[in-house]
């Protein structure tokens, strides 16, 4: 395959699937729509004319952007985007002579395409499509997310049961509630641990044993 002509399809490529990766990203606005159609006329056209391609891979690429467009359309589960995309990308390399070159040709193109892609994704207006296939949401301290803290300075702090610990509950320690854990033994409301242990956000406490109180002078 000529060098020359090989550079030219990888750019004409690139340019394809540049404008469709802009399209899903804006929802069909038109933002790269006309550089793609340029793009496709001539890349179709010239293989066309070389023999190198027919009708029916023209109508099956033709086809794979039909489906690509209803998917942005309709709100589907992604199955006709998955579609659209293998039939264009098999039209393609069966243009290109169904080949280990034409395969080589394609992916030079799409890492082209995605690192110009990646430069301007974050610029451009996200549509449905787009944000059904990118997880937006972030777990932040300001819509109620709270990471786990260590509290590594409880290790010998003391304080009441405020939940029966089967084995996990709750205990005041330092003068706030602390999600806590014992050794393993039950231990109920009430009684007086200390923290044994600091295992990241695991709190893992003991029952303090409390000596019997000393007799009165009645019950000497």
């Amino acid at each position: 395959m000529d060098i020359t002509m090989s550079a030219l399809q990888v750019l004409l490529l690139a340019i394809m699937f540049l404008a469709i990766l802009v399209e899903v990203k804006t929802g069909g606005t038109g933002a790269g729509i006309i550089f793609g159609l340029v793009a496709a006329g001539v890349f179709w056209g010239s293989q066309y004319v070389k023999g190198a391609a027919d009708l029916f891979q023209i109508g099956l690429f033709l086809g794979g952007i039909l489906c690509i467009i209803v998917e942005m359309l309709l709100p589907t589960v992604g199955l006709l985007a998955g579609v659209g995309v293998a039939a264009m990308l098999y039209s393609l390399v069966m243009a290109l002579g169904g080949n280990f070159a034409a395969v080589t040709v394609l992916i030079l193109a799409l890492v082209a395409a995605i690192g110009v892609f990646a430069l301007v994704v974050n610029q451009l207006p996200a549509s449905r499509l787009w944000k059904r296939f990118v997880l937006k949401d972030q777990s932040t301290s300001k819509r109620g997310y709270v990471s786990a803290v260590e509290e590594p300075h409880l290790v010998g702090e003391r304080g009441k049961v405020l939940t029966e610990l089967r084995p996990s509950g709750s205990a005041l320690l330092a003068g706030h509630p602390v999600d806590v854990v014992s050794e393993g033994a039950f231990i109920p409301k009430g009684e007086l641990v200390q923290v044994v242990a600091v295992q990241g956000s695991r709190v893992v406490v003991r029952r303090v044993e409390q000596s019997p109180k000393a007799p009165t002078k009645q019950q000497a």
